[in-house]
């Protein structure tokens, strides 16, 4: 079953109206700061030290807390005391909904319970790859990199869906793909739709700078060269020894694409919290 957010899961069951969950969601983004924002905030770091602390994490599989110690912006305690204030001001969806009057705190506990029970199983932080495909260990690092960044550096909030065999490549509004070599021969695909790339590309493309198309399209090729090269980084601390090509288009993404017989395909769906679905496509070659 395709992961589901509890907002969605509540319109599915007629408890709200798909307006009170944009007003929900809204007073959400109002009232959740990520760590970034909330030390801004705090006067604890400056918008040059954030800016960088981004730029490094790009290049080294560190959360933004553990960057910013590193590179002498933070302390340890510092880091506590912001984590326990954002956690102090976290607001949830549900109870997001309460506060502007859409469900009563009794329907929200009930609806909670019930959502629980229909997505055990679905939402694991684990991910599962399938047993006979090949390589197992590199296409973890690759699946978990890929989830890291999209939570580092787009700032997306998503779910995960069933990781699968696949024979084929599914349509997409643009996909972007990197050639891989060495330990592996290989094929790494992000497939996406225009509102998800715009989407990768507002939390990405440096503040001050214009969202057009151009550079729009190198934000997300950046961020698919970004990904791949923190998973070779850290597949050759294990021995692994890969090479790349710069991230690119591939041709004809509208259209649905085999995969040759002599490759295996693994296809893992990735759901972000407004609707939108981004595609990760793994082609291995079996020869």
């Amino acid at each position: 079953m395709a992961a589901k957010f509890f907002g969605q899961f509540l319109i599915e069951k007629k408890v709200i109206s798909g307006l009170n969950l944009l007003r929900a969601i809204e007073l959400q983004e109002k009232t959740n700061h990520r760590f970034g924002d909330l030390v801004l905030e705090m006067g604890l770091m400056t918008e040059d030290q954030i800016y960088s602390t981004h730029r490094a994490q790009r290049h080294e599989d560190l959360q933004f807390g553990d960057m910013a110690v590193k590179l002498g912006f933070l302390q340890v305690d510092q880091i506590k005391y912001v984590l326990e204030k954002q956690q102090q001001r976290h607001l949830y969806i549900g109870e997001a909904l309460v506060q502007i009057g859409a469900i009563t705190p009794e329907k929200l506990e009930v609806h909670l319970a019930e959502f629980k029970q229909t997505t055990t199983g679905n939402e694991s932080v684990k991910i599962d790859l399938p047993a006979d495909f090949p390589y197992r260990e590199i296409w973890q690092v690759f699946v978990d990199m890929t989830l890291k960044m999209l939570t580092r550096i787009a700032g997306a909030t998503f779910r995960t869906g069933n990781c699968t065999s696949t024979r084929t490549i599914p349509a997409a509004e643009i996909g972007i793909e990197v050639a891989l070599s060495g330990s592996i021969s290989a094929r790494y695909i992000l497939t996406m739709s225009n509102e998800g790339k715009k989407l990768i590309a507002a939390s990405t493309i440096k503040k001050g700078l214009e969202l057009s198309e151009e550079n729009i399209e190198a934000s997300v090729i950046k961020f698919v060269n970004i990904i791949c090269g923190n998973a070779k980084s850290t597949l050759a601390k294990n021995n692994y020894q890969l090479s790349s090509t710069p991230a690119t288009h591939y041709q004809n993404p509208d259209q649905t694409l085999s995969i040759p017989n002599n490759s295996l395909g693994l296809l893992f769906p990735v759901f972000l919290s407004d609707g939108e679905e981004l595609n990760l496509i793994l082609v291995a070659s079996g020869e």
